[in-house]
């Protein structure tokens, strides 16, 4: 049970409930290409985790029927759609889809996320640690990132996602209704 009077975002239901439809492959192709070309142009995004590039890290967004498994190798990082986290990861970051990527963009606290439970966090925190130190150290805007390559339709497209996984003051001044 939660504690917290939590301000995050949710995923719009009919979204959430699509998604238990949606073929997971063509989301697949995109998230490789996204990460794909935010690596191509942020070589050295991974380098920061050091002896932590071999972890597979689930990222299991609460909100949604699908969760993700992030290898971020140095030579060939990879990103998986799955229904459900395999057994096996060595770290599980768990929390509404507009937390994590929040936290990547700066627009949540992960500390504050985690110590509020919205955010879960459960097996190694040194690597958990490290990806988050990577990411900060990066500065990179992952949603605008992974959108870029899309060319002229890459504004309209970010600013809807921007509008689905937005903080709630941010979705408010964007004038896009709420999510939960």
């Amino acid at each position: 049970m939660s504690v917290s009077n939590s301000s995050v975002s949710r995923m719009p239901m009919p979204v959430a409930l699509a998604s238990r439809v949606l073929p997971l492959l063509p989301l697949q192709l995109l998230l490789g290409i996204c990460l794909r070309e935010i690596r191509s142009r942020h070589p050295r995004i991974f380098d920061r985790l050091g002896s932590h590039t071999g972890k597979r890290y689930g990222l299991d967004p609460t909100d949604l029927p699908l969760a993700f498994v992030l290898e971020p190798r140095r030579m060939n990082p990879r990103v998986t759609v799955v229904r459900t986290l395999p057994p096996g990861v060595d770290a599980r970051i768990a929390g509404p889809l507009s937390a994590l990527i929040g936290m990547t963009d700066g627009s949540y606290d992960g500390d504050a996320l985690f110590f509020s439970r919205d955010i879960q966090i459960d097996g190694d925190m040194e690597a958990v640690v490290a990806l988050r130190n990577a990411i900060d150290d990066s500065r990179v805007d992952f949603l605008a990132e992974s959108v870029a390559w899309l060319g002229p339709l890459a504004t309209p497209i970010e600013r809807l996602l921007r509008g689905l996984v937005a903080p709630p003051s941010f979705r408010q001044e964007m004038g896009v209704g709420g999510g939960g």
